[in-house]
């Protein structure tokens, strides 16, 4: 008897949808730098100030959710201009307010181009994670022993880049949950330093200069947050230690 095969073209089109989202992000993020790289600038923000100030204050709770929405789209889509509008936040709203829209903006987009990132590619990588062997699976079972670490590391240091660590941990099957909480937590002391630059940044135009972005590297900003990747790094190394003291019992 003559076995009938079934159909198997919409399967392969609702395989191929789930990648259109991160699809969408990539030729976003290509075009996005491509047409902004040169328009999200501080000098775009020199040149604006004053009415960026002025709409702040006769409209402070639009100008808000107007922020939000542009720094979502910037994280999302991994468009170039993400220092600028991080120190704008401390420049329009103040350090406490400018920082917590810095970190719920950011984890929102990160959170967005995460789950597309899941939905398509990362979903067939962490299926072949799960399924590998050797040395493949002794990284996935490290990963996974050590997950909170690893995220808040990636998150913390700073020569990571954001884009990046939003998408490798779609490809290993971390959790949504672990990623946001992680995210939101991870980013908070570098936001804090871009807003701080921010605050300041008025009494800058006004002499003419520009936002100096290697404060990030002076060591009494520097060292703390190293200090974070060290107790972050902390658990993974005790693991390592325990599992080495096991093995040698």
């Amino acid at each position: 008897m003559t076995q009938v095969s079934e159909p198997v073209g919409p399967v392969q089109k609702r395989s191929y949808l789930r990648h259109l989202p991160l699809i969408v992000i990539l030729a976003a993020a290509v075009a996005g730098t491509v047409v902004l790289g040169d328009h999200l600038s501080f000098e775009t923000l020199r040149n604006n100030r004053e009415a960026l100030l002025a709409f702040r204050d006769a409209h402070y709770l639009s100008l808000v959710l107007l922020f939000f929405g542009v720094y979502v789209v910037i994280v999302a889509f991994s468009l170039p201009g993400a220092a600028v509008i991080s120190v704008t936040g401390g420049f329009l709203f103040g350090l406490a307010a400018g920082t917590a829209l810095n970190v719920i903006s950011a984890t929102v987009g990160a959170s967005i181009i995460f789950l597309a990132a899941r939905m398509g590619l990362g979903e067939m990588m962490s299926a072949r994670f799960d399924a590998s062997t050797g040395t493949m699976k002794k990284i996935r079972d490290g990963l996974r022993d050590n997950e909170l670490s690893v995220l808040f590391l990636i998150r913390l240091v700073p020569l990571v880049p954001f884009f990046v660590a939003n998408l490798l941990p779609a490809m290993v099957g971390v959790s949504f949950g672990r990623f946001v909480f992680t995210t939101f937590f991870g980013i908070i002391p570098g936001a804090i330093v871009f807003t701080w630059i921010g605050v300041g940044l008025g009494e800058v135009f006004d002499r003419g200069g520009s936002p100096d972005l290697t404060l990030l590297w002076e060591p009494h900003i520097l060292g703390p947050i190293l200090g974070l990747c060290a107790l972050a790094a902390l658990p993974i190394l005790l693991r390592s230690l325990r599992a080495n003291r096991d093995l040698g019992a």
